[in-house]
């Protein structure tokens, strides 16, 4: 009992036990914690008003984009709730606690729904770049974009249904915050949000390995027959390698939108404040 302390010591017949910290150890949880989420927010912040300002910047592959940074962001948002969590106690009540189950529910179906239509964008793009345009066209991305939002609000709301109807049901002591999930809709929702989402992403993706190995073949054979004939002629290859380490990074948003090089251009215009000035959603950024 000397190593732990009550969650609310008013309460003691039915408040929750939490271990105790050093004071030191605490503040540096929590201040490494609050660096984390404000980074998040902030950077993903940056991609979402580069994408949403920039017209130039309005493509099918960028409004994917858009969507991963803006489950990222939530992610920041939701950061300071697990703070709360850290030192073993839930002082926000029983509706906030359901509140935050849902919404971290939502945020992880949207991204690994997006991750998944990312892989299909880049399977297509890189598979058939012949019929890219007229497959993969912003009106559909957007629409495919909104479902998958939709889609992961309903599901949520079925995943927690019983927790809604009555919060904190399942809790044992004042100061915990636990949901409960049927059982039946876990298993649904393991296949869901991880066990088909990831089987279609790795699929995906080593197709898209496949061919462009079978791309860079062929562009360093084209150059070996150039390099043998006494011609003129120049020749650029696809930067598919580029592509590859794109196509890697898309578990974590903030690393893939690195990738891109206007990213770090329309940044510096929105610190700035350039972006304020009339006609900037029309500047240059490609």
């Amino acid at each position: 009992m000397g190593e732990t302390e009550l969650c609310f010591p008013q309460l003691f017949n039915t408040s929750c036990w939490k271990p105790k910290r050093p004071l030191s150890k605490a503040v540096l949880i929590y201040s490494l914690l609050s660096f984390i989420s404000l980074l998040t927010a902030s950077l993903n912040l940056l991609v979402i008003i580069s994408i949403s300002h920039f017209k130039q910047l309005h493509t099918s592959t960028n409004f994917f984009l858009l969507s991963l940074a803006v489950s990222d962001f939530f992610v920041g948002l939701v950061m300071p709730f697990l703070i709360a969590q850290t030192n073993g106690c839930w002082f926000l009540g029983d509706i906030m606690c359901v509140l935050y189950s849902g919404l971290t529910c939502l945020i992880i179906s949207a991204s690994v729904g997006t991750m998944v239509l990312i892989s299909v964008d880049r399977y297509v793009a890189i598979c058939d770049p012949l019929h890219y345009s007229t497959k993969v066209t912003v009106t559909r991305v957007s629409f495919c974009i909104s479902l998958c939002w939709s889609c992961s609000f309903l599901f949520s709301i079925l995943l927690l249904k019983d927790n809604f109807k009555n919060p904190g049901r399942y809790n044992s002591c004042y100061g915990e915050c636990v949901v409960v999930v049927n059982y039946t809709v876990g298993v649904v929702d393991l296949f869901l949000t991880f066990v088909g989402p990831f089987t279609v992403i790795i699929v995906m993706y080593m197709r898209v390995f496949v061919v462009a190995v079978s791309q860079a073949r062929a562009m360093r054979s084209q150059i070996k027959t150039f390099q043998g004939q006494s011609s003129s002629a120049g020749f650029t290859p696809t930067p598919t390698e580029t592509w590859l380490f794109c196509l890697n990074s898309c578990l974590n948003p903030m690393i893939y939108a690195f990738c891109y090089p206007w990213f770090l251009k329309s940044a510096k215009l929105i610190v700035t404040c350039k972006i304020l000035k009339p006609d900037s959603s029309h500047l240059r950024i490609l």
